[in-house]
C-alpha cells in the first residue's frame, strides 16, 4: 500500500513585471527552506501572459498532518529568513489541498 501524501495546490498572481525576479528568488530561496522542512515539490508552473505562478506541494500524512507541518513551517526562523529584505510580489493567492484525480 503506497503511503499517504498530502498535497496542497499554491496560486499566485504575481506583480506585472516581477514574475521573473519571484521565479527566481522561489526556486534558489523558499524552495529549498521548504523541502529542508520535510515538504515535496510536486510541481511548478509560470504563466507569463496572466504574471500567475502555479505550484503544488506536498507532505507525507493526511490533511490534519500537512495542517500541523505547515503551522509549524508558517512559524519557523526557517521561512522567515526566506523573506528578508524580500519585496511584496505577490498580490493574491489560492491555496487549497487537492485530491488524485
Amino acid at each position: 500500500m503506497d503511503a499517504v501524501r498530502t498535497v496542497q495546490l499554491r496560486r499566485y498572481r504575481i506583480v506585472p513585471g516581477e514574475l521573473p525576479a519571484f521565479t527566481a528568488w522561489w526556486r534558489e530561496t523558499l524552495l529549498p527552506a521548504r523541502e529542508a522542512f520535510g515538504f515535496r515539490l510536486e510541481f511548478a508552473v509560470a504563466v507569463p501572459e496572466t504574471d500567475e505562478f502555479v505550484w503544488a506541494v506536498s507532505a507525507d500524512g493526511d490533511a490534519d498532518a500537512f495542517a500541523t507541518i505547515d503551522a509549524a513551517w508558517a512559524g519557523s526562523s526557517e521561512r522567515a529568513a526566506c523573506f528578508v529584505d524580500v519585496p511584496q510580489r505577490v498580490t493574491a493567492s489560492d491555496l487549497r489541498l487537492a485530491e488524485p484525480a
